[in-house]
């Protein structure tokens, strides 16, 4: 029987974007879900915090004794904005959306397409926390790019419509701006392309395989 890892999360992408993950592991994901204003965000400076606090929060509602649990906590680091809104990138978007982030953004333009990728440079950057039975694991993903000058396609969620991936080489490594890679969105938005072509620059697919390299089988033993 496949091991079961319940994921503390109420956002369908991110549930479908681990199931997808974690399936190849054969590590089967199932949502854990508990009453509205359980679990508290701490206020912190960086992702690890924020997804320690929670893992132990949740441990209290495990549907039974030594389950397994996992969150995940991801933001949008922008180099213009000194990391912001980072730990805060999900409040951000609720506030002012994308558009918002883009009017932040709109001073940094250049005709020179290089140039306006090095100015706009951003990056997504996530963590996998894991509590294993008997401590927490954590794992540790991230996906260089630049904020697109405007909004671009209606897919993935939350900052995806204006994150556009830097070019990746041969071993998946990001490359700079002008270079292009042999996997390569050509300039579109994590919001205009296809699943499967966003699952090869994904910082929660980062995160999960570097989560998944601290067990000794590279997987978990039921």
């Amino acid at each position: 029987m496949n091991p079961t890892v319940w994921f503390l999360t109420s956002n369908q992408g991110k549930l479908a974007e681990a199931t997808h993950h974690l399936a190849a592991a054969g590590i089967a994901v199932r949502a854990l879900e508990v009453p509205d204003g359980t679990i508290v965000e701490p206020q912190a400076f960086d992702l690890e915090t924020v997804a320690e606090a929670k893992i132990r929060q949740a441990l209290a509602h495990l549907p039974h004794e030594g389950a397994m649990v996992m969150v995940e906590d991801a933001g949008l680091f922008v180099e213009a904005l000194d990391g912001f809104p980072g730990v805060y990138s999900s409040y951000v978007h609720e506030t002012v959306a994308n558009q918002g982030m883009l009017r932040l953004l709109d001073h940094l333009q250049s005709d020179d397409p290089v140039m306006a990728k090095r100015l706009r440079a951003a990056s997504f950057q996530a963590v996998a926390a894991m509590w294993d039975g008997t401590q927490i694991l954590m794992g540790r993903g991230k996906c260089k790019g630049s904020i697109a000058s405007e909004v671009q396609g209606d897919g993935g969620f939350g900052y995806d419509p204006i994150f556009i991936p830097a070019d990746l080489d041969e071993q998946g490594e990001p490359l700079p701006p002008d270079v292009l890679g042999v996997v390569s969105t050509h300039g579109k938005t994590f919001g205009a392309i296809d699943v499967a072509l966003k699952h090869r620059f994904s910082h929660r697919r980062r995160a999960l395989e570097d989560l998944m390299r601290q067990f000794p089988d590279g997987g978990l033993n039921g």
